[in-house]
């Protein structure tokens, strides 16, 4: 049974790592062979190609709902309902739609909608829109985030901004909406917002300082509800049953464990239906009701039990849960602790088994962390030691008793205000241990490092006395591998995709540079969100040089990111005067010039530049006889004035000048340099329509290679080695469509 189970949970989460789908025939073929294999007694081979192919086809449905690529970029309108809970913020409301209709073209199940300065939406009302759709899409950087692999796990065929819109029908705010709005309004000393989401899983209201005080202590699990609340609510449903059994006080005609096994599974499922069942939810709920029939009927066959039903059942249910980080961190922490208690002989104080529980979870879950590319928290195992009894037994019981007693008035509102003084507690003392010790991200290992991470957390958690245990801290010296150098004599440039902005890292053997830092608007900064982890990523952790172009949002936005994020050793701009935030910086000097590691590098600034964008700083790198000039926003003058020098170089590459404007490349510019190729950095379906059709079309006179950061994701050259640039989104997966063969319309 366990091998069948075990065979069935490889099959269902191999979805996660395949390049493309197998087609229908293909499917039919494996299901068939499948119950072949089954009937055969073959079991390991048929329950791991059944879990496969079920797999591939939820996975094939929920592509067949994305939006259609001819509807991609086009304005319609539609109809349909809200559902869930809208987010709230200064720049406007995120929401989605079930159900949506348009008179002109057949439209997905679920669309996710942005509205700018929108009017109040909420659950429930019915609403005609004007909307801009896209297909599923996010930046794609290095060791980042994949965004549409996460819209696709929640069946989102379509994302959009809406433009207009008259609502059809309003609604009365629904159970969870109302009782959202009630918790904003008590007094929770200023912990309104993290209130609800202790109760109701919504953390859209918590501001960003607090949420990096959450992710850099590793205890952001405390307030988005996971399996800990609902476990702990179901445990104090369960402890307090068999308590009065103990006692003598439960009905004896009623049999103590099934009753509180039954009632700790329906306080379980009721807590889950305030926080709206998300997928994680779903999966305490069903893991709790694993554990709990493992508890009534097969507690003999050992803890591993529940872990594989609650597992399969998870993605039979949802397989492309997988796609989710959250997944692999909850099953991945019951795993450890399953590990990290077995085999252990004697009886522990509560107060050991505590911090046993710590340790393994800090440890077990660190080659997790490491191959999702999310940031370890070095303060986590202390933090969470005092900050978990804290909100289990103080917090939430005060929340959730509060809030069900608001009917009484004063009574429930006196036990929030005291939820929230224990909230206001926490945070304290968490910024406290988050000033001290803030999340470390490490680099992006080589698959080698990787398995020996692994491979020691496995030996450390071994019970104590095994022959050499201790040669597990030995391989966890693999943290620390040497991440792949520069040739002596080559310069890797990477272009970063941070939409509608520059962001470009230049790294010679023993040197970093920055050209531009991305963008920042208001709360959207692509500097800290993008280029600081990604920088960190790839081991990046000082920089050389950063060199601001201009100072518009576009390039300079994400500058104070940087400089809070890294140690900088230089900020050189063309316009040092009107950085943002008073950032200290050199004027951009033409003529200054330098080498690193063999690579040679050299600045120009036009000095009769009228406007900010041809006050661009110029940079040119040339690495054996391979050029690259990143030309910042610079437009049609300035390219005259970088033609009148003496003898202008020619080039190899050239970052597209002002996002690829018809401003820019003029057709001089480009007859003189005649480069073979352009990088061009833009948002998708961006309102300045960059690049410009004449510009492309001039491009393609000169017979360029055009690579963009929106079509193809962050582009790698290595220059001195005379490649090609490589392609992000040319690395298949089977949730991202497949990269243009030619410059896609903008």
């Amino acid at each position: 049974m366990r091998t069948g189970m075990f065979a069935l949970a490889l099959g269902l989460l191999s979805l996660r790592f395949l390049p493309i789908l197998p087609s229908v025939g293909w499917l039919l073929a494996g299901s068939l062979l499948a119950v072949v294999c089954l009937c055969v007694q073959r079991g390991f081979a048929g329950w791991l190609l059944l879990g496969l192919c079920w797999a591939c086809a939820s996975a094939h449905l929920a592509l067949a709902d994305r939006l259609a690529l001819e509807l991609d970029g086009r304005t319609l309108w539609l109809e349909g309902q809200v559902v869930g809970l809208p987010v709230h913020s200064a720049r406007g409301v995120r929401f989605e739609l079930q159900g949506a209709e348009s008179r002109r073209a057949e439209l997905p199940g679920r669309v996710q909608l942005s509205w700018f300065d929108g009017p109040p939406v909420l659950a429930g009302e019915r609403w005609r829109l004007a909307v801009t759709l896209k297909r599923p899409y996010g930046l794609l950087n290095p060791h980042g985030p994949d965004r549409e692999a996460s819209l696709l796990a929640r069946r989102i065929g379509a994302i959009g901004t809406v433009k207009a819109g008259e609502r059809l029908q309003s609604s009365t705010p629904g159970r969870r909406e109302a009782l959202r709005q009630r918790l904003l309004g008590v007094d929770a000393q200023g912990q309104q917002a993290a209130l609800v989401a202790l109760v109701l899983g919504d953390g859209s209201g918590i501001g960003p300082a607090q949420w990096q005080v959450l992710r850099d202590t590793g205890t952001v699990h405390l307030l988005v509800i996971s399996g800990q609340h609902v476990g702990l609510l179901a445990g104090l449903v369960y402890g307090l049953i068999a308590g009065l059994a103990r006692l003598g006080a439960w009905p004896s005609r009623l049999p103590w464990l099934p009753w509180a096994c039954g009632l700790s599974l329906l306080a379980a499922l009721g807590y889950g239906g305030l926080a709206g069942f998300q997928v994680p939810v779903q999966r305490a709920c069903l893991m709790l009701a694993m554990v709990l029939l493992w508890r009534l009927r097969f507690r003999q066959m050992g803890a591993s039990l529940p872990w594989l039903l609650a597992l399969n059942g998870v993605l039979l249910i949802e397989p492309l849960a997988s796609l989710l980080p959250g997944f692999w961190l909850s099953f991945a922490a019951v795993a450890v602790l399953i590990y990290g208690f077995a085999g252990r002989l004697g009886g522990w104080r509560p107060w050991q088994a505590w911090n046993r529980a710590q340790w393994v979870i800090a440890m077990g879950l660190l080659p997790v962390l490491l191959a999702l590319g999310l940031p370890v928290s070095l303060s986590a195992p202390l933090a969470n030691l005092l900050a978990v009894p804290w909100v289990s037994f103080v917090v939430l019981p005060l929340a959730l008793l509060g809030t069900s007693l608001l009917w009484l008035g004063s009574l429930g509102e006196w036990l929030l205000w005291l939820a929230g003084g224990g909230l206001s507690v926490l945070f304290e003392a968490l910024g406290h241990a988050a000033l001290w010790q803030p999340a470390w991200q490490p680099p992006a290992l080589p698959v080698w490092a990787r398995l020996l991470v692994m491979g020691g957390t496995l030996v450390l958690l071994l019970p104590r006395g095994v022959p050499l245990r201790g040669l597990g801290a030995v391989m966890l010296l693999a943290l620390w591998a040497p991440v792949s150098s520069v040739p002596q004599g080559q310069a890797e440039v990477l272009h970063l995709d941070v939409g509608q902005g520059l962001a470009v890292l230049v790294r010679t053997r023993h040197h970093a540079l920055l050209y531009d830092a991305g963008p920042a608007y208001g709360e959207l900064d692509l500097g800290e969100q993008v280029v600081v982890p990604t920088l960190r990523k790839l081991g990046v952790r000082q920089l050389d040089l950063m060199l601001i172009s201009h100072a518009h949002a576009d390039h300079a936005g994400g500058a104070a990111a940087l400089q809070r994020g890294l140690s900088i050793s230089r900020v050189v701009s063309g316009e040092p005067d009107e950085l943002p935030g008073g950032m200290q910086a050199e004027p951009c000097r033409t003529g200054e010039r330098w080498a690193w590691d063999g690579v040679e590098f050299s600045l120009w600034r036009w000095s009769g530049a009228a406007s900010s964008n041809e006050r661009s700083c110029v940079l040119l790198v040339e690495a054996r006889g391979e050029r690259l000039l990143l030309a910042g926003d610079m437009e049609r003058g300035a390219e005259r004035a970088w033609l009148a020098q003496p003898e202008p170089p020619a080039v190899d590459w050239l970052q597209a000048p002002h996002h690829g404007s018809r401003s820019s490349s003029s057709e001089p510019f480009l007859r003189a340099l005649s480069p073979r190729g352009a990088l061009v950095s833009r948002g998708r379906g961006n309102r300045f329509g960059h690049p410009h059709l004449q510009v492309l079309a001039r491009y393609q006179r000169h017979r360029m290679q055009v690579h963009d950061t929106a079509a193809h994701g962050a582009l790698t050259l290595r220059l001195g080695s005379h490649g090609e640039v490589r392609r992000l989104r040319a690395e298949r997966r089977f949730w991202r469509d497949p990269p243009p063969s030619e410059q896609a319309p903008r």
